[in-house]
């Protein structure tokens, strides 16, 4: 039986009582009952320490459960599991904690790069990387463009006049359940920098929401004459309906002279939008703010 998490921190917390007093007297809840069944199992006499009521600890008891942690090679008390990758997990011991391990793609995120001849792979337009967001230098781009769709991610090129004045722009599917937390991250490090971060997405109301959630200062959109023309209400779910309050309140806000309110009129008023696979004729960056 492995100690279990919640008895750990129990555990945890009791150390640290235990600098200030020489016994720390528990209630018979149930991580306390979790370190009684653990120490049954591991032949700790709890002796005069447990009844009905509360279990008392010191630092004798806390030893014994060290010794039985330590040669069954696992982290001792005090040493937090939690936060770590499975491999940091597995330098601590043998035991692995997937409840609060640090997800395999919590720092990684798919980028797109010019073409990277592979001896053996077919040529592509694009280099499509997963990678750690921290093993990227910022410096070198000079825009972030977050690419909504997948799909859109995957075809998406910066060979477009409305991109021309940014060499080197860093690529970056937005994420979700996979790469999401990956792209969180990237985004609020690329906030910091005070540099441009454009938003590839769909013209919708989620859309564009997504974009000022993750602090983008621009949106990439064909011109609003071809969405006036091209935009549809079959595109507009009702399960995005919630999300028009925040852009209603965005929309009085900006200047009366702003092009994003014409914009958000067409979506708003006229309820009409469309998914970025359908996007066509010129395309251009919009301020978002």
């Amino acid at each position: 039986m492995n100690l279990p998490s919640r008895a750990r921190n129990g555990l945890n917390g009791v150390a640290r009582e235990l600098l200030r007093q020489p016994a720390v007297e528990k209630p018979r809840r149930q991580w306390v009952d979790d370190v009684v069944a653990w120490c049954h199992q591991h032949d700790i006499d709890l002796a005069t320490r447990i009844n009905s009521k509360t279990l008392r600890f010191d630092a004798t008891l806390l030893a014994q459960i060290n010794d039985v942690l330590e040669s069954a090679r696992i982290a001792p008390l005090g040493r937090s599991l939690s936060g770590l990758t499975s491999s940091a997990q597995a330098k601590e011991g043998v035991e692995e904690d997937k409840a609060t391990r640090e997800s395999p793609r919590a720092r990684r995120v798919l980028v797109s790069f010019p073409p990277q001849p592979i001896a053996g792979l077919a040529n592509e337009p694009r280099t499509i990387r997963d990678v750690d967001v921290l093993g990227l230098k910022l410096s070198a781009f000079s825009a972030l463009i977050q690419v909504e769709n997948l799909d859109s991610f995957y075809e998406f090129s910066p060979e477009q006049p409305a991109l021309s004045g940014y060499a080197n722009p860093l690529i970056v599917y937005r994420g979700d359940s996979h790469y999401g937390g990956g792209f969180a991250l990237l985004a609020d490090a690329w906030h910091k920098t005070r540099r441009t971060h454009i938003y590839a997405g769909d013209f919708d109301v989620k859309g564009v929401t997504l974009a000022l959630d993750s602090n983008a200062t621009h949106l990439l959109l064909p011109s609003i004459k071809w969405l006036a023309q091209n935009a549809t209400p079959l595109h507009v779910p009702a399960d995005q309906f919630p999300y028009q309050r925040r852009l209603r309140k965005h929309l009085v806000a900006l200047p009366s002279a702003h092009p994003l309110r014409e914009y958000l009129t067409l979506l708003l008023e006229k309820q009409r939008g469309l998914k970025q696979q359908w996007f066509g004729g010129e395309m251009g960056c919009l301020m978002l703010i």
